[in-house]
């Protein structure tokens, strides 16, 4: 039996491109610095790249899962361009306070809980003890013992964080 990878898990909107209110098209996408050298880093470590984001946009209606998909395509496209291969995209479209009735869901998918990331690990033979997930936001502390989080300063989480940049988590990759 092949023995289990570990994974740089990172959110999206806010830890590898800027946030912005609900982006979905190429050009609402501007690359957070340091995000390509993060990720050449954990490739060279031996790390798998998976992102892991909330989309409740689909669930209020603001753009379609198509949409996400179609930027998840660009976004590898843009990675590839740097000589960086993202091993999965994994993205919740539901909210239980949604506006499309499809996607009005609690779901277990959602971020804090560790839906995306079991779906992943099972997917892509992860060892979650291992592995790092980065984030912006305190809904990116996954529910998941052993795994490493860490908190990136942003505009929703001013004190509490871990880091100030990506900068910062690039040391601690081992």
């Amino acid at each position: 039996m092949e023995p289990k990878s570990r994974a740089l898990f990172l959110d999206r909107d806010g830890v590898i491109n800027e946030d912005r209110h609900y982006p979905y098209k190429p050009e609402h996408i501007e690359f957070r610095p340091g995000i390509f050298d993060l990720c050449r880093c954990a490739v060279a470590k031996g790390y798998k790249l998976i992102v892991v984001t909330n989309q409740a946009g689909v669930a209020k209606g603001k753009f379609t899962e198509e949409d996400v998909r179609a930027l998840h395509v660009w976004m590898r496209e843009r990675f590839a361009d740097e000589s960086i291969a993202i091993t999965a995209f994994y993205y919740c479209p539901f909210h239980k306070n949604g506006t499309v009735p499809a996607y009005i869901k609690d779901s277990d998918c959602r971020k804090p809980r560790p839906g995306m990331l079991l779906q992943a690990a099972e997917e892509h033979n992860i060892d979650l003890a291992r592995s790092l997930m980065v984030g912006d936001k305190n809904s990116d502390r996954i529910e998941i013992d052993g795994l490493k989080c860490v908190i990136l300063r942003s505009e929703y989480v001013r004190e509490g964080y871990d880091v100030e940049s990506l900068d910062e988590v690039v040391k601690m990759l081992k």
